[in-house]
């Protein structure tokens, strides 16, 4: 603090504004000296509605333009003793602090107004104070501090007082946090050169570019929803959007926007450049691109980034992220022109000469990518992405990779080894539907091992990627490979010394697995608490796996003292649906070992009471039981037990239709009515999911009210009986379900239109097999959240306007389901494929003569993933499923019945043909009688099915089946 023996003082009487005035404050003043400003009592001084403090004159003016211009100037107060100034009190006081070179806390609550008062008395050493602490809270890289709301009244304050810094720190803050940011509520609330400068920013950080169109979309939307749009408002909006890197727009995203308002004609661009990207060969990228496009195919990573998300972008190659993680000053043109120009082509370089290429090459590290998205990126040269994410995301801690199926054993063995780090991997596939519990083959014809050089190496071959002592693998606790039909023991045997530490493993529909390969996983992973092989082998010996204590399988392992127990002790998550080889003295044994248990599924096996009675845990939290054998006894005892019970699924137990049971041991010998079950349920959960069937009525109801006020996903199946009252009520009871699937049930256009009028968070809508008086009345209202929509048995009266209609009033769909619409034609396709050009799955069976003319237009919908087309028309080329597989990169599940074949047969394409298909199911009818009309006079006859063959790709092979069952 400066001297002050030769300074003058000067009195400066601070008054509170008199509309912040309040009752509490003391009209007293308050006398106080700069002298001892180190002992100010502020509680004391804030008190009051006036302070008199008695200051130095230079050092105001030295620090202070307000008092420079005051105390020096022409104006009157410049010779006075004391001057008045009416201001904030506190702030006044920080102000002194600032001057006289005191500590002072910047904080949220106080920012604001210390800039104002900064800005006003001209003290640039607070406003610098300021600038600094804001600065370095705007850089933070932890989880946001300031709230989305307070950010845009600081921005709007910075514009307002001209206060450049703050506009600027606030866009930057913003992009940088930017996902955290389309997740508030208020994000609609964003002004316009906020949100512009926000995008325009280097340091935007999104996960993926669909977050940032989206996020732009919901902000355009809400401000055209409460304003008339304008041509400047449209300019505005069109720079916005301008924004976007269209080229790396996942294709069901941009299929589904042509249909937007705002961003057709930028999604029609996008399917374009997806569609040029994918003719081009990946050897050539850089040269048919350009030099001046190359900045829309660099996907966005910045310092800040923690996912990756490129899920469903057929376009994204090895290329496009070699070009992403080089920096952008770096003259990637001619490096990536001299990799496209020289011998060794980039899209079939092997890992040594991938990882030569990369260390030449000055890649730019991102420390905080923890998780990359490369689900249904079938372009992607894996072994060469992995080499980029081994050297650019050293924190890579979660890579999904689903729906690939070149992501063998030995692409599994590389990314252990190259990312050592990896936690969680995940390499889902479509399951095979010949699961042999469900379906009789007739006849298998031998897996053919495609012709593709390198596709796929045995496990001999693969541990030249791996030292089976190496430490890589030792993170990887969660695995997925579910549906993997390529899996066979030998595959489980070799990477089971990379599951040491596994604690999550999914095996659902790997059918080529057998029990005893299982349980021997089982018996190597002694850290398991999530296993899920349902419509596996899984079986006695797997069971046994689970059930064994460590001792029976661990001399001379080192085993940690929490795994003592058998893994069975501590499961948190078995599902085994489907898995009938469990016999029933295994179920008791398992059910009574598990007592840490929160996710049980039990479909579809031998489980009966006397099994489920002697599962003693009590922290359930979801419970499958689809299709056993249980009663009320032994369900009530087990929802008593278990109040944290979310989730409950009961459909296809036939015996809760019965009036008494009793439990095959005796253990529960007490007689319960299903409504003493229900009545349990009530009284002791609060359920998010309820699948009910047998014995549910308009009583269940009443009885379930309790439990379901918070339901949101509700099946009512076989056996459930309820009227239209009834599920009036359940509306009424539950206003947050998203998802309703009837079947059986009677139906009128009433209950519906209450469904789609008062239901606004509805996202699927399933009604099959239902009987009632329903006519497109039922749909006219406007259901924008709807997704999904299956309507099978229920609309015979279906015509093409009605079709119109329901793409109106359902404009958002991506999943669309049609059975027995009989009126419909082949217009219906054109209407089907304009109203909704992003579904991705399509099922169309016996409605009309659609398919009579041809299909053409359903190719129209190029983001399809699945397809269904069944007596609908003999007009269905030959060469069909080639011809879909080529337009529709993401094809990857096709069933068909010859029935509708122009030319009798479909050919089937071979492996290096198939593109992205992984499933083809034909099916095959023979003409049957089925009685005699009116006159006697003839037989009517109608088509009754015979068989189907399955054709079914993997990494390894193609497997032909024929099967009795129509799948």
């Amino acid at each position: 603090m400066a001297s002050s023996s030769d300074d003058d003082f000067i009195t400066v009487v601070c008054t509170k504004p008199k509309a912040t005035t309040t009752t509490t404050t003391a009209d007293r003043e308050v006398v106080i000296s700069v002298a001892d400003i180190q002992s100010w009592d502020l509680p004391a001084i804030l008190c009051c509605r006036s302070l008199k403090v008695k200051a130095h004159r230079n050092r105001l003016i030295q620090h202070s333009s307000y008092f420079h211009g005051l105390l020096t100037g022409s104006f009157s107060e410049s010779g006075l003793d004391c001057i008045a100034v009416e201001w904030n009190l506190e702030t006044f006081v920080n102000v002194l602090h600032c001057i006289y070179g005191c500590e002072l806390d910047v904080t949220f609550n106080n920012f604001l107004p210390l800039i104002e008062g900064a800005l006003y008395f001209g003290v640039e050493m607070l406003l610098m104070r300021c600038k600094t602490w804001f600065s370095k809270v705007a850089s933070s890289e932890v989880p946001p501090e300031i709230q989305l709301d307070e950010l845009i009244y600081i921005w709007s304050f910075g514009v307002e007082h001209a206060c450049d810094f703050l506009p600027e720190l606030c866009a930057s803050y913003l992009a940088r946090n930017f996902m955290w940011a389309i997740s508030m509520s208020c994000f609609v609330d964003i002004p316009y050169e906020l949100l512009l400068s926000c995008v325009k920013n280097i340091n935007i950080t999104v996960d993926s570019e669909m977050h940032l169109a989206d996020a732009l979309l919901n902000w355009i939307n809400a401000k055209t929803a409460t304003m008339e749009g304008s041509n400047g408002y449209e300019n505005g909006y069109t720079c916005l959007l301008k924004q976007v890197r269209t080229t790396l727009l996942p294709l069901s995203f941009a299929a589904e926007k042509r249909s937007s308002c705002h961003f057709s004609k930028f999604a029609d661009e996008s399917i374009n450049s997806i569609f040029r990207l994918l003719k081009i060969p990946s050897s050539t990228l850089i040269t048919t691109i350009g030099d001046g496009n190359l900045h829309d195919l660099r996907i966005r990573l910045t310092k800040f980034s923690k996912k990756v998300k490129l899920s469903k972008c057929p376009q994204i190659t090895s290329q496009m992220i070699l070009l992403s993680v080089l920096p952008s000053s770096h003259n990637f043109d001619s490096t990536l022109r001299s990799i496209e120009q020289s011998p060794i082509k980039f899209d079939r370089i092997d890992r040594d000469q991938c990882s030569i290429i990369l260390r030449s090459l000055p890649t730019l590290s991102f420390e905080a990518v923890q998780e990359v998205d490369i689900s249904k990126c079938p372009g992607l040269h894996l072994e060469t992405a992995i080499e980029c994410f081994c050297t650019s995301f050293p924190s890579l801690r979660t890579l999904k990779a689903a729906f690939l199926l070149n992501f063998n054993i030995k692409t599994f063995s590389l990314l252990i080894r190259k990312c050592p780090m990896v936690y969680e991997v995940d390499l889902t596939t479509e399951i095979s539907p010949i699961i042999t519990s469900q379906v009789s083959s007739l006849s298998a014809t031998p897996a053919t091992t495609p012709q593709i050089s390198k596709l796929s190496l045995n496990v001999g071959e693969n541990t030249l990627y791996m030292n089976p002592f190496h430490k890589s693998g030792l993170s990887l606790a969660k695995l997925t490979l579910e549906g993997r039909s390529d899996l066979c023991d030998s595959d489980l045997q070799y990477i089971s010394k990379f599951l040491v530490s596994l604690q999550y493993l999914n095996l659902k529909g790997c059918i080529s697995l057998t029990d005893v390969g299982i349980a021997s996983l089982l018996l190597k992973c002694c850290k398991l608490h999530s296993v899920l092989v349902c419509d596996t082998s899984f079986g006695v010996n797997s069971v046994l796996a689970l059930c064994s204590s460590p001792s029976d399988y661990a001399a001379g392992h080192h085993v940690e003292i929490e795994h003592i127990k058998p893994l069975a002790f501590n499961l948190q998550a078995l599902h085994m649906g489907g898995c009938k080889r469990v016999e029933k003295a295994s179920l008791l044994n398992i059910m009574f070992q598990m007592q840490k248990l929160r996710t049980l599924c039990l479909r579809d096996t031998n489980l009966d009471d006397g099994a489920l009675c002697r599962f003693g845990g009590s922290s359930l939290e979801v419970l499958d039981v689809s299709n056993t054998k249980v009663s009320h006894a032994a369900l009530a005892h087990l929802v008593g037990r278990n109040p944290g019970l979310k989730c409950l699924k009961l459909r296809g137990c036939r015996y809760l239709s019965q009036q008494e049971c009793d439990t095959q041991k005796g253990e529960y010998s007490s007689v319960y009515s299903c409504r003493e079950l229900l009545n349990t349920i009530g009284r002791t959960l609060r359920l998010e999911e309820l699948a009910l069937g047998w014995g549910f009525s308009y009583s269940s109801l009443e009885a379930l009210k309790p439990a379901i006020s918070s339901l949101r996903k509700i099946t009512v199946g076989l056996g459930g009986s309820l009227g239209e009252d009834t599920l009036g009520r359940l509306l009424n009871i539950c206003p947050m379900l998203d998802s309703i699937v009837l079947y059986f049930q009677v139906l009128s256009d009433k209950i519906i239109m209450q469904i789609m009028a008062n239901l606004k968070n509805l996202l699927a809508l399933t009604l099959c097999y239902c009987m009632g008086d329903i006519s497109i009345v039922s749909f006219k209202s406007c259901v924008p959240n709807l997704r999904k929509l299956k309507l099978e048995r229920v609309t015979p009266w279906m015509t093409n306007n009605d079709l119109v209609v329901l793409t109106e009033s359902c404009a958002n769909l991506i999943e669309l389901s049609l059975l027995g619409c009989t009126l419909l034609n082949s217009e219906s396709l054109h209407i089907i494929s304009r109203g909704w050009p992003g579904l991705v799955s399509i099922h169309l069976e016996e409605c009309g003569e659609m398919t009579k003319r041809g299909v053409s237009s359903l190719l129209d919908c190029q983001a399809l993933e699945d397809l269904l087309l069944r007596h609908n028309g003999p007009g269905i080329k030959k060469s069909f499923i080639s011809d879909a597989v080529s337009k529709l990169p993401l094809l990857r599940k096709v069933s068909l019945d010859l029935c509708d074949a122009s030319e009798g047969e479909f050919d089937i394409p071979d492996y290096a043909d198939r593109y992205f298909l992984s499933t083809v199911k034909i099916a095959r009818c023979k003409s049957q009688r089925c009685g005699l009309d009116v006159q006697f006079v003839k037989a009517r006859r109608r088509p009754v099915h015979k068989e189907t063959l399955v054709v079914v790709w993997n990494s390894k092979t193609i497997i032909r089946t024929v099967v009795k069952e129509r799948l």
